[in-house]
């Protein structure tokens, strides 16, 4: 296999994870009321609201900003701090936004910039480690979001629901 397979179904991969995650992010908001949204259990946990405004900041710092060369303040302290926000209609939209800018750059990245050097907070990582660490951070915080959201609302989100066996019927 060359390296630009490698690289191919990496990037490609990538991207995939990404839109598949944010449609689970998704699902959650549209599940979730405004009060819910921004629920806290205790000070010391996020709301789903801040854990959306922390992928976005997140997106936009690593990707967007870093090694698509598109500088953009980020206000991370601010992500974590809010207590009240946007409803969902409005954190999907941005988010969504921000991720769709990052799969046209991470599509666009070749082995150079993969190979290349970034300083992103005080790390210093290559393309490869900058992209992997998106994808897993916000599997990471999609996680937490499905869980808060199954916490409060009691649903089963259905993202497996294909995989169950259908019940058999008993003979009457």
């Amino acid at each position: 296999m060359s390296p630009n397979v490698v690289e191919s179904l990496f990037l490609k991969f990538s991207v995939d994870k990404l839109g598949e995650l944010m449609n689970r992010v998704d699902a959650c908001l549209g599940k979730l009321t405004q009060e819910q949204i921004w629920a806290r259990g205790a000070e010391n946990e996020n709301a789903v609201g801040n854990l959306v405004l922390h992928l976005t900041g997140n997106v936009r710092q690593w990707i967007v900003s870093t090694l698509g060369n598109n500088p953009a303040p980020r206000d991370r302290d601010g992500e974590f701090n809010a207590r009240q926000g946007p409803g969902a209609a409005e954190l999907s939209k941005g988010l969504r936004g921000v991720l769709e800018q990052a799969q046209t750059v991470i599509s666009g990245l070749d082995a150079d910039s993969l190979t290349r050097m970034y300083e992103v907070q005080s790390c210093r990582v290559s393309g490869v480690e900058a992209v992997y660490h998106v994808v897993e951070h916000f599997a990471e915080h999609t996680g937490q979001i499905i869980f808060i959201t199954k916490m409060l609302t009691g649903s089963d989100l259905e993202f497996y629901g294909h995989l169950r066996q259908p019940r058999e019927t008993s003979p009457r």
